[in-house]
């Protein structure tokens, strides 16, 4: 599902934020203005990392997410024995 129809032109400000625990994308928004978004991307920050959530990383930018959240794939690490 597409958050915004491809005949709207302006291009909203989001939150997005990329964790390593759990190795995951979020997007937040979406915000009138930079400034809008700017005021709450510390609040997500936060809430993710009373949720245990490490190794954020929140960026605002003009995008259209077309989900909010994407769950990565964890890498396979296999570990080899001599």
């Amino acid at each position: 599902m597409n958050l915004f129809p491809s005949q709207q032109s302006d291009v909203a400000w989001w939150v997005e934020i990329n964790t390593v625990v759990p190795h995951c994308t979020y997007y937040f928004g979406p915000f009138d203005s930079e400034k809008e978004a700017q005021l709450y991307r510390t609040g997500y920050v936060e809430d993710l990392y009373q949720e245990e959530a490490r190794g954020i990383v929140a960026l605002v930018k003009q995008c259209r997410p077309d989900v909010l959240t994407i769950f990565h794939e964890e890498a396979k690490v296999k570990i080899f024995s001599f």
